[in-house]
């Protein structure tokens, strides 16, 4: 049974893998056997040591996904290096805090081009290369921001309801060909993202009293969902966002 939720040999471009939920779902799909291709603005070691320490391949390259022209050339120098693409994370995302009124047009445009236009350009570059190959996995990190608002990250949350939305339209056209894309939504992870609001003892605890299992998240919790969606477990899964959320959007 346990012989569907396996990723010998598969090969992964993974965003955003070198802290938090990202660092632990990459080497989560190490674990699963799969190589990783690390995509980030920093070169972490430590993932690559993690995930080396599998047995599996790890290779870091260097690219601000703010930077969208460059992700042709970015997904092809992965393709040259690993001769394929199985699978791809999008996890990469950047966050910034202001009132709506005063939220500055320079972060607004950051954060739809990290969270938003890069994660869709990435998913057509790749697509086109699954397309081909007539398979592969796409799992896009959305939040629970794709059907709430928040509050002062009005680019967040358009963001991430953009993506969740794009994952139903590429799943549309996709899944007859066999690429399966979902996304994961995250609820409130204990990472450095959400150091703000773990640092403001009220609007924390306002948090903490809605989540059902009464804790804040962990990377470790994003593990299972990141290596069913990437497996043929889910080969019948197509355009969904599963919510990793202590149950909070059931609330």
């Amino acid at each position: 049974m346990l012989d569907i939720f396996n990723l010998q040999g598969q090969v992964v471009l993974f965003t955003g893998a070198s802290r938090g939920l990202g660092k632990a779902m990459a080497v989560g799909l190490a674990k699963a056997g799969a190589d990783i291709a690390v995509v980030g603005r920093r070169h972490d070691p430590d993932v690559l040591d993690q995930i080396a320490a599998q047995g599996r391949t790890g290779r870091f390259y260097t690219h601000d996904l703010a930077d969208i022209d460059g992700i042709p050339a970015l997904v092809a120098r992965v393709k040259a290096d690993f001769g394929r693409i199985d699978i791809l994370v999008n996890n990469a995302g950047v966050q910034s805090r202001h009132k709506a009124a005063e939220f500055p047009r320079k972060d607004w445009n950051f954060v739809i081009d990290v969270n938003m236009n890069a994660v869709f350009f990435m998913c057509q570059e790749v697509g086109k290369l699954m397309l081909a190959q007539g398979r592969g996995k796409i799992i896009n990190i959305a939040s629970l921001l794709s059907f709430q608002g928040g509050l002062t990250v009005p680019a967040y949350a358009a963001a991430k309801g953009a993506v969740a939305q794009f994952t139903k339209s590429l799943s549309n056209e996709w899944a007859s060909q066999g690429i399966n894309i979902n996304c994961i939504a995250p609820g409130y992870m204990d990472t450095e993202m959400n150091t703000a609001l773990l640092a403001d003892a009220t609007r924390s605890r306002q948090i903490l009293e809605r989540i059902p299992a009464g804790r804040w998240g962990k990377p470790e919790d994003m593990v299972g969902a990141a290596v069913y969606l990437a497996s043929r477990a889910s080969d019948y899964v197509n355009g969904t966002t599963i919510t990793i959320d202590g149950g909070w959007m059931g609330r």
